[in-house]
């Protein structure tokens, strides 16, 4: 996925994806060390400035206050953590980039490691370009046995692929987020022609948003082959309804600095959670 101030409905939902997430039980040592997978979600891509990656305000290893970040949240447990948050993510990554990222996390000895990725499969110029499925899984495959392999000790969380269809849905509406999306070419598989109630156009939605439930599928099942080391969120991410207000003014497509905290809450509620 390439605030405004949070209404009492918002903060309603949060409540509600919270209660229903179910965490997982905390595992092992509070980590001494983290680094994170991913794309320009994690990146916090346009969460602070205009087309460029705020990494202090990731979701997962950011220091920004308000975010609350994985990073933060087990800083306020185990201080040898500070300064120890290494964002191995890259804008614009895919899947297929995830085994390179692992070595460079494998390269960081982290006791704790985020993955998001999948949006970029998921969300091409068109529906013909998404990633395949079997692709998809190759990649994660091998991104994990290079963790397992050279960090056997590490937890890992994988988080599941946010609903892109959801985007649609709170921003077909808005003027200023079709824009957005038409003059960047933004998510062209699935936000193309938003307006249209064609069934060409339904029904095309319809599959890119049911190729993102079949990789959060592969997800879940490759963390499961990983072992106890390795927690899925039960697809808490991708059934938590995010809002307009928490998506960046800029490009109508990232997490703003809101968005990116709820990401926080969520993901690390339904994740190891120490």
């Amino acid at each position: 996925m390439r605030l405004a101030r949070p209404s009492l409905a918002l903060a309603a939902g949060l409540a509600v994806a919270l209660l229903s997430a179910t965490p997982a039980a905390a595992v092992g040592p509070v980590p001494n060390s983290m680094a994170s997978m991913g794309d320009s979600i994690t990146r916090g891509f346009n969460a602070c400035g205009w087309y460029s990656d705020c990494t202090d305000r990731s979701f997962s290893t950011g220091g920004y206050a308000s975010v609350s970040s994985h990073y933060r949240r087990i800083l306020a447990k185990n201080a040898a953590i500070s300064g120890r948050n290494y964002n191995q993510a890259k804008s614009g990554a895919k899947a297929a980039d995830m085994p390179g990222q692992a070595t460079a996390v494998v390269g960081r000895n982290a006791d704790y490691v985020t993955i998001l990725i999948g949006a970029n499969d998921a969300c091409t110029s068109s529906e013909a370009g998404m990633t395949s499925v079997a692709g998809f899984r190759a990649s994660i495959d091998t991104a994990l046995a290079t963790l397992k392999s050279g960090l056997p000790n590490a937890r890992v969380a994988l988080i599941s692929i946010p609903d892109v269809k959801r985007l649609w849905e709170v921003g077909k509406g808005s003027s200023s987020a079709r824009s957005a999306w038409s003059l960047f070419g933004i998510c062209q598989s699935l936000l193309a022609n938003p307006t249209s109630t064609a069934a060409a156009d339904v029904a095309r939605r319809d599959r890119v948003r049911q190729r993102v439930v079949d990789f959060n599928a592969q997800l879940a099942q490759a963390c499961a082959a990983y072992g106890s080391n390795c927690d899925f969120d039960d697809n808490a991410v991708f059934g938590y309804p995010f809002a307009l207000s928490q998506v960046s003014t800029w490009d109508y497509f990232h997490p703003n600095t809101a968005g990116q905290a709820v990401l926080a809450q969520i993901s690390y509620a339904a994740g190891h959670n120490w």
